[in-house]
């Protein structure tokens, strides 16, 4: 199971309910394998505060009552001539 399943299983199975009414559009970076987690107000905050507590693992950044960390939005498109 790679990093990213198992953080969102820990984000589903103890996070969200417990972080969404304190925590809601905050980013927590889950570890999942400690199950370790790290809430803060920014995304990249966030992945870095996980780092020096799990310098060989990857966690996974998820944002707190939404489905995706980052909402890319549309793309604006030129037209090179």
């Amino acid at each position: 199971m790679s990093a990213a399943t198992q953080a969102k299983a820990v984000d589903e199975a103890d996070l969200r309910k417990r972080l969404k009414s304190e925590k809601n559009g905050c980013f927590v970076a889950i570890e999942p394998y400690s199950r370790e987690f790290f809430v803060t107000f920014r995304v990249t905050e966030a992945a870095m505060t996980a780092k020096p507590a799990h310098p060989d693992k990857t966690s996974c950044v998820i944002r707190v009552g939404c489905e995706a960390a980052i909402n890319i939005g549309s793309i604006a498109r030129w037209l090179v001539v």
